[in-house]
């Protein structure tokens, strides 16, 4: 059994120094957004009293419920399209011996090369003839297209790894490939899973620009667009753009506390394959 040394206790005082500078920018975003106009001024920011009416104003000003509820469905359709597309495809190109399918993954690992950028006045267009502006499901639609080459190489290496054995009995069974790939091979892919779907998800959700050149006018507003409602070309409201901030990453932090033993498990499993 490991002795607590005096090196020990050093590093434990190290680390909770680190921690306390990484909680700092979280500290001073508690206190913008609770800072009470005629308070006494504290340290960090924070004023006594506290007001936490900025949190309720924020809320109903930002109008952040229909918001939160815009970007859960954008965050969750985009994240399993991703998910259903990039696993189907690096099973097909990880699998397949043709010489097609190794030019094609590298077409796809191509999107690494070029910034989103390039494709945002074409794209626009594009969907301004189809008359999709202020639709969420262009917003869907580009996060796809944006995550597939990350979604497809991450699969891709897994897969290289995963033992061929498994699929050679189902198909001994008679399974067809496509019934194959969903019951037998797709529940092996979890830990890989699971980390494209927090990666994916939690960049989809924290996304600033692509919903305010697609959704802005519109009624479908995103989180981050309603925290852009205090921010005006004169000045910006920080307490209540504090408060916004707030309550729209609520939601995402609740589900990361929910699924932090699986969102290790992913990391820890995913990346190394």
């Amino acid at each position: 059994m490991n002795r607590y040394t005096w090196r020990t206790c050093c590093l434990e005082i190290a680390l909770l120094a680190v921690a306390f500078v990484f909680m700092v920018p979280m500290f001073v975003l508690v206190a913008v957004a609770l800072r009470h106009p005629d308070g006494v001024q504290g340290f960090l920011g924070f004023t006594w009293p506290l007001d936490f009416s900025n949190l309720g104003d924020a809320w109903v000003e930002s109008a952040m419920g229909p918001s939160i509820i815009n970007s859960t469905w954008i965050t969750g359709v985009s994240v399993a399209l991703i998910i259903a597309l990039a696993s189907t495809a690096a099973y097909t190109l990880t699998r397949r011996t043709q010489h097609w399918t190794k030019g094609l993954f590298y077409l796809f690992l191509a999107g690494f090369l070029f910034p989103g950028q390039l494709a945002m006045l074409p794209l626009y267009l594009a969907f301004a003839k189809l008359g999709m502006v202020g639709n969420p499901l262009a917003v869907v639609l580009i996060n796809v297209g944006g995550f597939m080459p990350f979604a497809i190489f991450l699969y891709s290496v897994f897969l290289r790894d995963l033992p061929k054995e498994y699929e050679e009995s189902a198909t001994i069974d008679g399974a067809m490939p496509m019934r194959m790939f969903w019951s037998v091979v797709f529940p092996l892919l979890r830990p890989v899973t699971g980390t494209v779907g927090i990666l994916t998800a939690l960049a989809i959700w924290n996304d600033f620009f692509t919903p305010l050149l697609y959704l802005t006018g519109g009624d479908s507003r995103t989180a981050p667009l309603s925290v852009f409602t205090f921010v005006s070309l004169y000045g910006a409201d920080w307490p209540m753009v504090f408060s916004a901030l707030i309550t729209s990453v609520v939601p995402i932090l609740i589900a990361y506390v929910l699924m932090q033993r699986f969102i290790m498990r992913g990391f820890a499993s995913g990346l190394k394959g």
